[in-house]
């Protein structure tokens, strides 16, 4: 979550108390009903300091969206230490995403709104979301180089990029997952990884070669 109060300068505080009145509210009111004055009434500032903090609500998103990649980041690093088979690193990545997001659950589905119009600065392909996607490639990237199986550079290139579509994918059925624990999305990945894991030898042989190359590169090509 949000850092505490208890933690840093005051100015960092008050956007902590911001930030957390901001998921409180989102969680109770739903996204759309939330406002900044709400907010600022909740986390017992005025309207301008909270305004001063984060110009708008969709702000608070993307501060938070980009949060939740660097504890991504964090989680994953750590668990790939020693991890050496590609499809084990993608599969700690894939896992360390949906951990990540995990205590924010509750308002996934109301910020999910709010992000899938093309044109609104939430959505994760957008410009404004490139901080928190960087990110999330670079890591997909930094699984696929460090792995002790290689795959032709022409495959490699693409990849990360389609990794992330699919941690997209992934998050969206996560998202409205019902089953316990959200076994569902997982039992999902696990699939999908196996099939990786039976492709994987096939990937030099040539008419193959370059047809998963060219997925790749279309698949990839989504966020742009």
């Amino acid at each position: 979550m949000f850092e505490t109060e208890e933690r840093g300068s005051k100015s960092d505080r008050t956007r902590a108390r911001i930030s957390a009145a901001a998921i409180d509210s989102f969680t109770t009111r739903g996204y759309t009903d939330t406002t900044m004055r709400s907010i600022a009434e909740q986390a017992g500032v005025s309207v301008g300091n909270a305004y001063y903090y984060f110009p708008s609500k969709e702000h608070l998103v993307q501060a938070l969206y980009e949060q939740v990649q660097r504890e991504h980041e964090h989680l994953a690093r750590e668990r790939l230490e020693g991890v050496t088979a590609l499809v084990d690193r993608l599969r700690t990545v894939y896992l360390s995403g949906l951990d990540a997001l995990a205590p924010y659950r509750a308002v996934a589905p109301g910020f999910l709104t709010a992000m899938i119009p093309p044109d609104s600065p939430l959505n994760p392909l957008s410009t404004e979301s490139s901080p928190a996607r960087d990110t999330t490639v670079a890591l997909f990237r930094d699984a696929v180089e460090g792995a002790q199986h290689r795959l032709p550079d022409d495959v490699v290139a693409p990849l990360p990029e389609a990794l992330l579509v699919g941690h997209l994918a992934l998050v969206l059925r996560w998202t409205y997952d019902q089953s316990p624990d959200q076994t569902n999305t997982r039992t999902l990945l696990a699939t999908g990884l196996r099939l990786l894991a039976l492709a994987l030898p096939f990937v030099r042989v040539p008419g193959v070669h370059s047809a998963v190359r060219d997925l790749l590169v279309q698949v990839a090509e989504v966020r742009s």
